[in-house]
């Protein structure tokens, strides 16, 4: 059974792969890219508002919205927003806070990560920036994926909830190298299934896999630290791309590693001017 789901879904990407082809091969620079995106997206779903892309498959299916709306009567985030909190108002093992590595302490900055980073040449998530302030104070990194670094990160987000994304790629050889490396990472094709990113959620975005809707690529940062039901917790977007790798049979990279900061970052950057929306929750 698995294998002629497999075998079906290929067929299917392959009917749209030229179409993928064309966004990856004729924008040459970030803007271009992110334009071209935006607009093929526009023709596919022509009936999603901009600004909902940022609820991922819930804007593309009735049932899924009815139950995302019960959800966020009582947000299941609620909590590690508080935690978060929390834990970034209390000192480091040197006195000092969170606040003291951020710009604006920390509040309202959601939407400019990730960064680059012109003095070590690398780009820098928010949750990547959380444990090298921690480094840099005297404290260990936290733990990936989840836990305390969620809950920190949510926090964070939530101050910049409404703000719209603004990620830049400076006029620096080494910023547009590690975009077009997490362009790269995307569009590769990985594991057993031969999928990239792209194939489910640029070619299959809006369609039914067994019972679940895919979610374009367009927003899909934007309610990141998320609760999902699947999980049944809060989770980072590291957490997610290394769930994707392994849906496709392919191994995950490490948390934080230099492939999945690059492919958050061309992420972003294709939701230019779209609202930030996490933390979020998906049914």
């Amino acid at each position: 059974m698995k294998s002629m789901i497999a075998a079906g879904l290929a067929v299917l990407a392959a009917a749209t792969v030229s179409m993928t082809a064309a966004v990856a091969e004729t924008a040459t620079t970030p803007e271009q890219d992110r334009v071209a995106l935006q607009r093929l997206y526009a023709g596919m779903l022509p009936g999603v508002k901009p600004d909902d892309f940022v609820t991922g498959s819930v804007a593309l299916d009735p049932a899924l919205r009815t139950q995302w709306e019960d959800i966020m009567q009582f947000p299941p985030f609620t909590f590690a927003v508080d935690h978060g909190k929390d834990l970034f108002q209390q000192p480091l093992a040197d006195g000092k806070h969170y606040a003291d590595c951020f710009d604006n302490g920390g509040v309202g900055i959601r939407q400019t990560y990730p960064r680059f980073d012109e003095k070590t040449g690398q780009v820098v998530t928010l949750e990547s920036a959380i444990n090298a302030c921690r480094v840099e104070h005297g404290d260990k990194p936290l733990a990936p994926y989840r836990g305390d670094l969620a809950a920190i990160s949510a926090y964070m987000a939530s101050t910049s909830e409404g703000k719209r994304f603004d990620v830049k790629v400076p006029d620096d050889p080494r910023a547009l190298a590690a975009y077009e490396d997490g362009k790269r990472v995307f569009y590769a094709r990985r594991g057993q299934l031969n999928f990239s990113c792209a194939s489910c959620h640029v070619q299959l975005a809006g369609k039914h896999l067994r019972l679940q809707v895919v979610s374009p690529a367009l927003g899909m940062v934007s309610q990141f630290p998320i609760y999902r039901s699947t999980w049944g917790e809060m989770g980072t977007l590291d957490r997610r791309f290394s769930e994707c790798f392994e849906q496709v049979r392919a191994m995950p990279l490490p948390a934080q590693s230099e492939e999945y900061r690059n492919l958050e970052y061309f992420l972003t950057y294709m939701s230019n001017g779209l609202p930030v929306a996490g933390p979020g929750a998906q049914p």
